[in-house]
């Protein structure tokens, strides 16, 4: 991108003597009070020497260094916000905060709301984990998760806060005289930002080897390739707290800076010794320059650091390695304690995958450094470490974070016991594995992609491992952005659609009195089968409620309303028929009975979410929800089938809160109010891209940014009853469930069935319990019995096999001719037989109402000797049908006499294993 170099000329550096100056090494431009200065200050081009530096605030903390930061801009009449999750739960298209501007967008940088101070001073934790592969190595440079602090501007067209000038000027000062750098230090690099369809200029602001903020100011809006100014320009900062602590320490990584004596904790729980000083100093000073991308440059960056100290460069590569995995394992270990402590659970979808893959990667890098410690050990110590400090939250859910992460690990174990087995069978059948091969089996198997190398090599496989693997993996997954959670599209005509937009917004009637049954109206438009009126009492599909059906008079003719949608603020009735265009005047009538099922079930639904997250955990959030006239169903976040007695409490705690009458109040709400006031809890069914929020509020127990009907008290659901519980993916578990008048028709039905029941079984339904416990102890002894004689009836058809075999080619053929009582049996001698007869070929001849089947099996020497799947195809040139695999086919034969069955089969098995045919 060619910038114009205006945007970069600021009074400010004309008055304080900055001057311009190229980059020698990288050729980018950069603003500098040191005449002598030839490089940009910033990696690749210059060693780090940030520690050189004098400064007057040393050897800050984490925390104190946020705080320095939050008090210098709080100083400069910033408002304080307080910080958000790590899980984007106000966004549609991302799953983590990956920057403190994510907090605001798109709400807010679109113009649709105002921004709930101006100017503002926040520090977000974060998570990227596009940079996953390279963490350890660069030794601080990347972090899977780390605090943006961020100062914001909002400038309106008629409201200008502050810009380019004023935003270089605080950053020069934080540096100079909250932190005490010398300002010819201070070096302020050019740069262009583009992200989120968004992009303006920006500033990287260097010292010493080390870019410590950016700067960039947010002013255009990306359209077809090229660019236009937008109204509202955003000014955009990134100061990385770890590494202004970093940048105040004298210690040679991040990672000292950060986790102090937790780093030495680490090291001995995980039997790794610490680099010798010298030589993780000479690393350290090199590691700006390590290009993570380029096996050369790190196949360099080790050389040098061996050079530096004296030591053999594969003694050195080794050592830097093993602390490098220390390193990595300190930082996901802590990314893991924090996405479980702000409600991630582990599944195959969403941030549930992304906080899956972290968990996976370090229980692998464990294992790679020979350490048998569990993950569960060092995640407990990050929350411990943490919780005290900017994370209460890890405290809080210190149950809930050690429990799932240890339900991982035995998952992961599992994992890879299946995994291994399905590469040895993949092998069979090619002979090379591409990267989407390696991420198939990393995502069904959590198959690291080394260990499938390793695996693929003893069978004389190459597999190639991209050196970024974990990223590509993470980047598919929507670690970036660009998913969506939720979406919901109208099941209209595009030129409906595109009709409705030209209608002003419906009045919600069903909003303002949702107990009103009939209303008039004025037509505003016809289309076909669609009407348009201008306020309305039916409800639209939507937030997972069924729409409302009923009736709509048009010059005295009743219509069926068969179905409502809404496209935008307006919303469309569906007739049965094509009314008269002529008519000026609607009256509408709702069928009641079914708006109040679904009113009843809509707020049970609200209860029972309640009921479930004091039941199994604050992580429980709405992961779907679908509510009809009959039953809702209520998907939600957990990491396990909820046991009977979890799913009793749920009910005994949902139906109480109904019996405690508690009021369902509804409030439209500013949306920073709302948000302030009830936090993301809000945004369980979607989130509303809107400057207002219908908010439904149930007492203290429940409240949610909800579109749909509820009833006005709890105490008019009735009753809920769950009526299944199934685990619908990993992480997501799926509750049916009846409220109102629906419970008493379960319960008929369940009646019905219990009835029905004691009529098969003979007596009462007041003693099927007990007819039903014979029933299967009777059974359960019959089976013994079977099995009994099963073993016996094998037995007696081996030994009189054995004492007749057919001998083709120097092997073994027995020949079960038998009708046997089961099919099982048949499969079990021949098991039997091959296990004792290596050198053996079981035919066995099952006859079936439509022929008879032919199942052959091969002994382990014999299946050397012939492949049956090439038998198969021999067969199926005869008219047989079926297959199966080398030492095993099933077939239908294309006769029903045994005799000529048996005689095509062994004639088949002659030829290959005595005449020419090849196997």
């Amino acid at each position: 991108m060619q910038v114009d170099p205006k945007e970069y000329r600021l009074e400010f550096f004309r008055e304080k003597g900055f001057t311009r100056r190229k980059c020698s090494v990288g050729g980018e431009y950069f603003w500098t009070l040191n005449p002598e200065q030839e490089h940009c200050n910033d990696a690749p081009c210059v060693e780090y020497y940030f520690w050189s530096i004098p400064k007057k605030a040393s050897n800050l903390s984490v925390a104190e260094a946020r705080r320095k930061f939050i008090r210098f801009f709080e100083k400069n009449e910033h408002e304080v916000i307080e910080p958000r999750p790590v899980v984007a739960r106000w966004r549609e298209d991302l799953y983590l905060t990956i920057a403190s501007i994510v907090v605001f967008q798109p709400h807010v940088t679109s113009g649709l709301v105002p921004p709930p101070a101006n100017p503002l001073v926040i520090v977000q934790p974060s998570i990227r984990l596009e940079d996953i592969d390279y963490v350890g190595l660069t030794l601080g440079r990347h972090l899977t998760s780390f605090e943006m602090g961020g100062h914001h501007a909002f400038n309106y067209p008629d409201k200008h806060v502050y810009w380019k000038e004023e935003t270089v000027r605080l950053a020069f000062e934080f540096f100079t005289e909250e932190l005490g750098v010398p300002p010819e230090h201070v070096t302020f690099k050019e740069s262009w930002w583009e992200g989120g369809g968004n992009a303006g200029p920006s500033f990287e602001v260097t010292i010493g080897g080390l870019e410590l903020a950016t700067l960039v100011f947010m002013q255009y809006r990306i359209v077809d390739g090229g660019y236009e100014p937008i109204p509202l320009k955003v000014v955009d900062t990134g100061y990385g707290i770890e590494r202004i602590a970093w940048f105040t320490q004298k210690v040679p990584t991040a990672f000292h800076a950060i986790y102090g004596s937790l780093l030495d904790e680490f090291h001995r729980l995980l039997g790794v010794e610490p680099a010798p000083r010298n030589l993780l100093w000479a690393a350290a000073r090199d590691a700006g320059r390590l290009d993570p991308e380029d096996p050369a440059s790190i196949k360099s960056f080790y050389e040098r650091a061996a050079r530096d100290v004296g030591l053999d460069p594969r003694e050195a590569e080794e050592v830097l390695r093993r602390v490098a995995a220390v390193y990595a394992l300190l930082d996901h270990s802590k990314t893991i304690a924090l996405m479980l402590a702000d409600g991630i659970v582990p599944s195959n979808t969403g941030e549930g995958y992304l906080a899956r893959l972290v968990i996976r990667r370090a229980i692998r890098l464990i294992r790679r450094l020979g350490s048998d410690i569990s993950l569960v050990e060092l995640v407990e110590k990050q929350a411990r470490f943490w919780g005290s400090d900017y994370y209460p939250q890890m405290l809080e859910n210190m149950d809930y974070i050690l429990r799932v992460t240890r339900l991982e690990e035995e998952r992961y174990k599992k994992s890879l016991e299946r995994g291994l087995r399905e590469v040895n069978r993949l092998l069979r059948r090619k002979r090379s594995l591409a990267l989407d091969d390696l991420i198939v089996l990393y995502d069904s198997h959590g198959l690291p992609p080394d260990m499938v190398a390793e695996a693929a090599a003893k069978l004389g496989v190459k597999v190639e491992v991209p050196h970024n693997f974990y990223a590509i993996v993470a980047q598919r997954h929507g670690a970036s952005g660009g998913i969506a959670r939720h979406a919901e599209h109208p099941s209209l005509p595009q030129d409906i659609v595109e009709w409705l937009r030209g209608f002003p917004e419906t009045e919600r009637l069903f909003h303002k009195d949702p107990y009103l049954r009939e209303f008039s109206a004025k037509v505003l438009g016809v289309k076909g089968v669609y009407l348009v009126l201008d306020r309305t009492a039916f409800y639209p599909t939507g937030g997972g409620q069924l729409h409302d059906t009923g009736v709509v008079v048009l010059c005295g003719e009743e219509y069926r309303v068969k179905r409502v949608e809404k496209v935008g603020d307006v919303i469309v009735h569906v007739l049965d028929r094509e009314p008269d265009k002529s008519c000026s005047e609607a009256k509408g009538r709702i069928d009641w009975e079914r708006r109040y099922r679904l009113m009843r079930h809509h707020t049970g639904v609200h209860v029972v979410l309640g009921a479930a997250r004091r039941v199994l955990g604050n992580h429980v959030w709405q992961a779907g929800a679908e509510k009809t006239p009959e039953k809702a169903r209520l998907d939600i976040t957990h990491y396990e089938t909820p046991s009977a007695e979890e799913i009793q409490k749920i009910e005994e705690l949902a139906n109480r809160a109904i019996l405690e009458r508690i009021p369902v109040e509804t409030r439209i709400m500013d949306r920073n109010e709302a948000e302030k006031l009830y936090g993301f809890r809000l945004y369980q069914g979607g989130v509303p891209l809107t400057p207002k929020l219908r908010v439904v509020r149930i007492g203290d127990w429940d409240v949610e940014a909800c579109f749909g009907t509820h009833v006005a008290n709890t105490a008019e659901i009735g009753s809920v009853k769950i009526t299944k519980v199934e685990k619908l993916q990993d992480g997501v578990i799926r509750l049916e469930l009846v409220a109102g008048s629906e419970v008493a028709r379960y319960a008929s039905t369940l009646e019905k069935r219990i009835n029905s029941i004691a009529r098969i079984v003979g007596g009462g339904s007041a003693d099927i319990e007990k007819r039903v416990e014979k029933l299967v102890r009777d059974y359960n002894s019959a089976r013994q019995n079977l099995n009994r004689l099963a073993k016996h009836v094998v037995k007696q058809v081996i030994e009189t096999l054995r004492k007749e075999p057919l001998v083709i080619g120097g092997l073994r053929v027995y020949v079960i001719r038998e009708e046997l009582p089961l099919r099982d049996l048949y499969q079990e001698i021949a098991r039997q037989i091959s296990k004792e007869d290596p050198e053996s070929i079981t035919i066995a001849l099952i006859p079936i109402e439509q022929g008879i089947v032919v199942e052959i099996g091969a002994g382990s020497k014999a299946s050397s000797r012939v492949n049956l799947r090439e038998v198969a195809r021999q067969l199926n040139s005869r008219g047989f049908r079926g297959g199966g695999k080398p030492t095993y086919i099933n077939m239908l034969a294309p006769s029903t006499s045994v005799e000529e069955v048996l005689e095509s089969v062994l004639s088949t098995l002659r030829s290959f294993l005595e005449g020419g045919t090849k196997k």
